[in-house]
């Protein structure tokens, strides 16, 4: 017989709310393949997606880096959401086949009993809304969460007018709403190519294509094409800074490293440097992660491209490693959902061909060290906790806090004296991605900078970690959580340790009874 530990959470979690046969998170190309062809398997499915997302957390540059350039259409949810059903008519054909879709909802974790823990009792993923938040348990799940754009740092980028390609590509195309005319892009792979295109279809002017490489990147019939709408394309050249006013920006000023400048009129600047696969909750589960230049990054390990290293949870599209752009990667994204569908079913299914290999890290990397080379140290890089780069690279503390004159003395390469940078070590001493965006606009610039000053190999910084929730949630809907009786009997407020709450000097004394007997025993708060 054994003896039961008063103080242990087994059995005391709460199931969740309901469970479904597949879970489905993310609703573009690749997730609502994966649910239309797991709904045509005769399965139960439930697909989430957080579009449309608040006004407020567009303004925190959540889930995408929208840059403040939305028009005030972001504010009437009812509308938000006609327009996303109109910009995926497959939705309705999900739901036509007994899908059932939560939109305007996100996945702020996911967990499963592993190493860390093991009281779970099943594999669940925490959803929320404006509203509340609760557990849903799975069978199989689906990641189809995309990608988030890389965002790097110049002078002038902390104002409004400076956002994202996938940002930019969401209020054009998903919600209608975008607020600018003329556009700059910055880059000029098939992403920045498909991101002019995108632009010029919407009747908004493209002024120029600036790449800092001396060769344009992306196909030559797409360079032809936007050449012959006017596009200019500017090669060997980097942006100076953004100028601007009290909407942001007006116009920037672009130029060789080193060289002179010339100013373009324009109210928006699109990075297209890249995209980083969204792994944030791949990562929460303890999912196995790799770095994949080809790929896009930190990206996940798989087999079959849809399978993860952990049971029933599958990923597809952009969040398995970049699909691609233009329409050749939306079908491509959409037929490795298809195929994670069938795999989590049991189904026999093809795995989809992958895009072509290109190293995203080394051209993100060339890029970093062009805009490094025309910015100065006062440069922020952490726009919510106001780091700059020379606080990153001096390895200082925030600026609320006092600097001791000792802390001078240290910065990058004296941590790397004692051993490989790390970038949660980095984080925790100066604070850079830990404001309330998340990181998202700058965890893999801090990685790219860290890279670039210490010359270390491509992509040899260690991803910073995620935990949940891995989206900015309000306290009242995480708080509000009723929490069964049996969770607070026996329960020690650390883990079971009486001596907490006992002075140092008694413990193991006879006094460390009288500390617990006027405490109450248990010692819960």
């Amino acid at each position: 017989m054994s003896a039961v530990d008063p103080h242990a959470l087994n059995g005391k979690l709460p199931r969740p709310e309901r469970t479904v046969e597949v879970l489905v998170i993310g609703a573009g190309p690749a997730g609502t393949a994966a649910a239309i062809a797991a709904a045509k398997l005769g399965a139960q499915v439930l697909l989430v997606d957080e579009n449309p997302v608040s006004a407020g957390l567009m303004g925190l540059d959540t889930p995408l880096y929208f840059g403040g350039r939305m028009t005030s259409a972001v504010q009437r949810q009812a509308r938000m959401i006609e327009q996303v059903f109109a910009a995926n008519p497959d939705l309705e054909t999900a739901m036509e086949l007994g899908v059932e879709i939560a939109l305007a909802t996100c996945a702020w974790g996911a967990f499963v009993n592993g190493p860390g823990v093991g009281t779970l009792p099943e594999p669940m993923v925490g959803l929320a809304d404006e509203d509340r938040a609760w557990l849903v348990g799975f069978k199989s799940l689906i990641l189809a969460t995309g990608a988030r754009d890389i965002a790097l740092s110049f002078p002038g980028w902390d104002q409004p007018g400076v956002m994202g390609a996938n940002g930019l590509a969401a209020l054009l195309d998903r919600y209608d709403a975008f607020a600018g005319r003329r556009i700059v892009i910055l880059g000029s792979g098939d992403l920045a190519l498909d991101t002019a295109r995108r632009a010029l279809a919407r009747g908004l002017d493209v002024v120029a294509i600036v790449e800092a490489l001396d060769e344009i990147q992306g196909a030559p019939d797409r360079i032809e094409m936007l050449k012959k709408q006017g596009v200019e394309f500017l090669t060997g050249q980097v942006i100076h800074r953004a100028l601007g006013g009290l909407d942001g920006v007006e116009r920037v000023e672009i130029g060789p490293v080193g060289g002179p400048v010339r100013t373009l009129d324009c109210d928006t600047v699109c990075l297209a440097l890249g995209l980083a696969p969204a792994i944030e909750l791949l990562n929460v589960l303890g999912g196995a992660l790799t770095m994949d230049p080809g790929r896009g990054g930190h990206v996940p390990v798989v087999t079959d491209a849809v399978r993860t290293s952990l049971l029933h949870v599958y990923v597809s599209g952009d969040a398995a490693g970049l699909a691609g752009a233009g329409e050749a990667g939306i079908a491509r994204a959409a037929a490795q959902g298809e195929a994670a569908a069938r795999a989590a079913l049991g189904a026999a299914f093809e795995p989809a061909a992958p895009a072509p290999s290109i190293d995203a890290i080394a051209y993100q990397l060339a890029w970093t060290r062009a805009l490094m080379s025309v910015g100065s140290d006062a440069v922020m890089v952490c726009q919510c906790e106001e780091v700059t780069r020379g606080d990153l690279l001096g390895v200082q503390p925030p600026r609320y806090l006092d600097r001791p004159e000792r802390l001078a003395a240290r910065d990058i390469h004296s941590l790397t004296a004692d051993g490989p940078v790390n970038q949660d070590q980095i984080k925790r001493l100066t604070r850079a991605c830990m404001g309330a965006c998340q990181a998202r606009r700058c965890r893999e610039q801090v990685a790219l900078i860290l890279t670039a000053a210490t010359q270390s190999p491509a992509g040899a910084i260690p991803l910073a970690g995620f935990r949940a929730p891995v989206r900015p949630l309000p306290l009242k809907v995480l708080a509000d959580w009723g929490e069964a009786a049996e969770m607070g009997a026996g329960w020690d407020v650390w883990f079971g340790i009486p001596e907490q709450w006992i002075p140092y000097r008694d413990i193991g004394t006879e006094r460390a009874a009288m500390h617990i007997a006027i405490l109450g025993g248990d010692m819960h708060l």
